[in-house]
């Protein structure tokens, strides 16, 4: 079988353009600043450990481990000496029910931990899998949907072995993924939680009972949460102002934004992004503690 794509024999940052799927060493350049991903980008590493910040949790990945950042996170990585191998496809490859039980494209939750592989041989081979077709300009019929039949047995054995934070069956699951889904399009424009329950066609009470059923969180903390996190990601990732950020997640007055930010994270806009434009390239701050 052909060497695994790693540091020295893949180029920095390959687009998903063929087919929508492309392969790389890392998604995006260690040591630079932090950035939003474009992509999904599936990182296994092969030898470690890697040192990944995802939406501003710290996670070490030791050798054998798979970490999945989804379009819209913040991503910063580390410099080190790790080879890794980086599989990187577009949203809205595949339909709501081409992979049962999993929502690719939702990147409203928190950064998912690093998941170690206990059968490293076989997702190493599915990843090659991947990483190594070669489709040519003409662009295959067959090869391109052997690519995404490839990705697809990746993203389905991945679930089985990180099922995800969502119990399956619970009573709750179907009322808290509605609500999440309608939050992704919603968090822009409102913070109500009377909106999301009149849309869902349900009460207040049913959302909070189901948010805290499935993430320890109210209905109305969830909202927040999701504005709050989007907030870090713009200030952290992007040249908006902070005026500009706040009305971008519906503020209209910037005093309003800064103390909702502030009540939320602990610090004013212009300290949380200080954190992130103030500091030299090259590495994560110390004092954010890794979550594994």
């Amino acid at each position: 079988m052909p060497a695994l794509i790693t540091a020295d024999t893949a180029p920095a940052y390959t687009p998903p353009d063929r087919a929508g799927i492309g392969s790389c060493a890392l998604p995006v350049a260690a040591g630079a600043a932090t950035g939003l991903l474009a992509h999904h980008a599936l990182l296994l590493t092969v030898t470690g450990p890697v040192t990944a910040e995802v939406d501003f949790t710290v996670h070490r990945c030791g050798a054998g481990s798979l970490l999945w950042i989804r379009p819209g996170q913040t991503l910063r990585l580390e410099p080190g000496k790790h080879e890794t191998t980086t599989v990187v496809f577009r949203p809205g490859l595949f339909g709501p029910d081409e992979l049962p039980g999993l929502a690719p494209d939702d990147p409203g939750g928190p950064a998912r931990k690093p998941v170690t592989l206990t059968n490293r041989a076989e997702f190493t081979s599915l990843i090659h899998d991947v990483a190594a077709q070669d489709i040519p300009a003409e662009q295959s019929q067959v090869q391109e949907s052997l690519l995404k039949h490839l990705l697809a047995a990746l993203l389905l054995r991945l679930s089985l072995v990180d099922p995800g934070e969502i119990p399956p069956g619970h009573v709750e699951s179907r009322t808290f993924e509605r609500f999440r889904s309608r939050l992704e399009q919603g968090y822009p424009h409102t913070r109500r939680v009377e909106d999301y329950a009149a849309e869902l066609g349900c009460s207040v009470r049913t959302l909070t009972r189901a948010s805290l059923a499935l993430s320890g969180r109210t209905a109305k903390q969830v909202v927040d949460d999701r504005v709050a996190l989007q907030a870090r990601r713009l200030l952290a990732a992007t040249p908006l102002s902070v005026a500009e950020v706040g009305r971008s997640l519906g503020f209209g007055e910037p005093t309003n934004f800064g103390r909702f930010f502030h009540r939320e994270t602990g610090f004013s806009p212009g300290q949380f992004r200080g954190r992130y434009t103030d500091e030299p390239q090259g590495g994560i701050p110390g004092q954010r503690r890794p979550s594994d």
